[in-house]
């Protein structure tokens, strides 16, 4: 398997929510069309967690400067997080079980 990288943003919600979950699915949706993406991951009780997988450093950067993502961040600032933290991490192997 070809090593391949992970963005992990974890992120804590303001009380103003109305319009995010439209987002997220919008951009979940966007990302799935970009050059060099995987798979996504998302879970969200308190804390948020999701994870995008890539190809290489070259398609995150080029997600992260995605017009119609940065205008989805900036309203993710202004708006929805209290907080977040990204990650980006490169995956050398992976284990899974499945029933």
């Amino acid at each position: 398997m070809k090593p391949y990288y992970a963005v992990i943003f974890t992120s804590v919600l303001t009380e103003q929510k109305k319009g995010y979950e439209t987002m997220a699915v919008a951009m979940e949706t966007l990302a799935e069309k970009q050059p060099g993406f995987l798979s996504f991951e998302s879970a969200r009780n308190e804390l948020g967690i999701s994870v995008s997988y890539w190809e290489s450093e070259q398609a995150i950067l080029d997600w992260k400067q995605q017009l119609d993502h940065l205008k989805a961040q900036a309203l993710g600032k202004s708006k929805w997080y209290d907080r977040y933290t990204i990650r980006i991490c490169k995956v050398e192997r992976e284990y899974s079980f499945s029933r």
